[in-house]
């Protein structure tokens, strides 16, 4: 046992050693045919790929990152980005998350989304068939963001749904005409700020609203473990007794 243990790190350590010497665009480039088609896979299966397999790109990456400092990572996230893998539980809450409509905007006033497009079925050929006649659900959680001594801050403030038709895609226009629209409507016109609202999820079955509900109050922990200007590798915590979750994902 002592042998295997002490292999494993050899060889953990050589793998690092490895990285190491590798371009940063290199790194990038792995990293990326790694999780390639990955995104799918159960949580189980992507926190093990995590822990095997990426933790030693992502550290190699975190050593490198151009901007450590929270306060010169915000002008840096402001845009769309596209999370392309991720351990956070709270992205398939729903069935048929459409990955390539999925999206995170980021404003310069402050405010952020995560706006996605689930579609139940779609992978199934028969449900194509009649996909302009069914409906998809769109999902925003907006929140609000801000950097404190030298941590990110990230609080949640409002959940919009809408139910729209399958057969128009839900494009980066779309998203972020949504996204202004409802936060030119919430925001307090005098302090130009949104307060937490109770999210309305008339359109969820209650077990559903009830797990929103319980990660909609939380106040989550967020660190860019590395960020430039097409990549950011994120890492999260709900609480700080919950397993840690991250995110890599791609500006559009």
């Amino acid at each position: 046992m002592v042998k295997s243990v002490l292999n494993k790190d050899t060889l953990k350590g050589a793998h690092a050693q490895l990285l190491s010497e590798h371009s940063t665009t290199e790194l990038k480039s792995e990293l990326l045919a790694l999780i390639d088609g990955r995104d799918s896979e159960p949580l189980k299966t992507k926190v093990q790929f995590y822990q095997n397999e990426l933790a030693p790109y992502i550290a190699e990456l975190n050593r490198r990152n151009p901007f450590p400092s929270a306060e010169d990572q915000v002008e840096q996230v402001l845009g769309v980005w596209t999370p392309i893998w991720s351990t956070i539980p709270f992205h398939d809450i729903l069935p048929g998350r459409i990955r390539e409509q999925s999206y995170q905007i980021f404003k310069a006033n402050g405010y952020y989304a995560n706006i996605a497009r689930y579609e139940p079925g779609h992978q199934f050929s028969i449900v194509q068939k009649f996909s302009a006649f069914l409906a998809a659900y769109d999902l925003m959680v907006m929140q609000k963001f801000s950097v404190r001594d030298g941590q990110w801050c990230i609080q949640n403030v409002a959940i919009e749904q809408s139910l729209r038709r399958r057969d128009v895609a839900l494009s980066i226009g779309a998203a972020e005409e949504w996204f202004t629209s409802i936060l030119s409507s919430r925001l307090n016109p005098d302090s130009q700020t949104l307060q937490l609202q109770a999210p309305q999820l008339d359109k969820l079955d209650r077990s559903t609203v009830k797990k929103f509900e319980k990660t909609y109050l939380a106040t989550p922990l967020f660190e860019h473990l590395y960020i430039d200007s097409e990549l950011r590798i994120v890492k999260t915590q709900r609480e700080q007794s919950q397993r840690p979750s991250y995110t890599i994902a791609v500006r559009r």
